[in-house]
């Protein structure tokens, strides 16, 4: 069972929050409006030397190179909500988190744009091969010449992964005359006259651009191996802005080199440099028409700033009301505002009896319940118990939940009159 010594989140000036890998100021600002006034920034990644820091931390904030692994988890006790300042969560071990009854919020939608953005304008400068001449005239030279170069109307936009980041992709495309097909493993809403494809095979035989924005799972990891970047249509572009797993870059560089494609963008890898002074290395290094970029796709400051907001905002949203709307690998309950009172916030294992025990242990006390929120995820579930007024046995009511057999975590909320 775990127990956090933070028992009374009402007294938010108590609550200590670590947001690491310079996260934006948005988060800062709205964690302080929130009244916690213990917010530490760190320029860096929170990793083995670090880890001694987050001994009082009650909330974590990090971007995408801090390893939230069970170790640094054992080592923050206190830890009750990670919030991952990004669109994934792959730095989190979820169920680790989960197994303690710690909440993992991310920011699914808030970059959206700027990754469909940056993909046009790579779809512009591959087909008209503006990175080979560019560095032609930082050299001196002077390739003037409409060989090997086209025009982005008319052409076939093949959209591997049609989620949040595909169907504004697809909206991008259609408007500068791009004919979009897409394919997805689940049933998806066509956005203006995309069309879907009936295999992926399908969609690579026909494209002249293929763009990936699918999720890192085992079902995409070498999703685009020797085999279908062979399936592609001859002269085509391979984009890469999703997970650093999805493409074999072996056999992508091979198929450049060979001439069978005619250009790639790749913005994420399978080994990315733990830092800004680490040196890159990859297969596609020194090859014409390929655009590298360090794992910026979602880095535009209005994407930090809106990823800052929305992560924090969350993260608050459970220190104050013990809310989960939007938590990963955790039960999503969403509460409503009150006005005074306490909150019993109790996670445990979905097992029978457990309920029960709660409400006897409140019920013993003469509390009057005013609400009472349940949901299950698994084997997890998470219950909120609302009483009018803090009673007087606060502390026994509390050790008595935290006494259940099944349970992960309790704690109370004095509601903010």
């Amino acid at each position: 069972m775990t127990k956090t010594g933070l028992d009374n989140f009402a007294a938010r000036a108590a609550v200590s929050v670590v947001l690491a890998e310079n996260i934006a100021p948005s988060a800062a600002e709205i964690l302080t409006r929130a009244g916690i006034s213990d917010v530490r920034q760190l320029p860096r990644a929170i990793g083995a030397t670090e880890v001694g820091e987050l001994a009082n931390t009650h909330v974590l904030g990090i971007r995408s190179r801090t390893r939230v692994t069970s170790a640094l988890l054992e080592a923050a006790p206190e830890l009750v909500a990670v919030g991952c300042f990004s669109v994934g969560t792959n730095q989190v071990d979820l169920d680790a988190a989960r197994a303690r009854g710690i909440p993992v919020f991310n920011a699914p939608f808030s970059n959206t744009r700027s990754v469909a953005e940056l993909t046009i304008g790579e779809i512009v400068m591959l087909l008209r091969r503006i990175l080979p001449r560019s560095s032609s005239a930082h050299a001196g030279g002077w390739d003037k010449s409409a060989d090997g170069s086209f025009e982005v109307r008319g052409k076939t936009l093949g959209i591997v992964g049609y989620g949040n980041i595909g169907a504004q992709l697809s909206n991008l495309a259609e408007a500068m005359g791009m004919r979009v097909i897409f394919f997805d493993l689940t049933d998806r809403l066509r956005h203006g006259n995309t069309e879907p494809s009936d295999s992926l095979d399908a969609l690579l035989a026909e494209s002249d651009v293929v763009s990936l924005h699918v999720p890192q799972t085992p079902v995409t990891a070498g999703l685009m191996n020797a085999a279908r970047i062979r399936a592609m249509k001859r002269g085509a572009y391979l984009i890469n802005n999703s997970r650093g797993t999805v493409v074999d870059l072996d056999a992508l560089a091979a198929a450049l080199k060979e001439g069978r494609l005619r250009g790639a963008a790749v913005d994420v890898f399978p080994v990315e440099p733990k830092s800004n002074d680490e040196r890159f290395v990859s297969p596609l290094q020194g090859i014409e028409n390929v655009i590298l970029t360090p794992h910026v796709g979602g880095s535009t400051e209005e994407a930090q700033d809106r990823i800052g907001s929305e992560v924090a905002r969350k993260l608050a949203e459970y220190v104050e009301t013990g809310s989960t709307l939007g938590a990963v690998n955790f039960p999503q309950v969403q509460i409503p505002p009150r006005q005074g009172g306490v909150r019993f916030l109790h996670v445990h294992r979905n097992v029978p009896g457990v309920l029960g025990r709660v409400n006897a242990a409140i019920a013993r006390r003469d509390v009057n319940v005013a609400a009472q929120y349940l949901q299950t995820d698994g084997a997890l579930g998470y219950v909120v118990v609302e009483a009018d007024a803090p009673p007087p046995d606060l502390a026994g009511i509390l050790a008595e939940l935290r006494g259940i057999e099944g349970t992960v975590r309790a704690r109370v909320i004095q509601v903010r009159g």
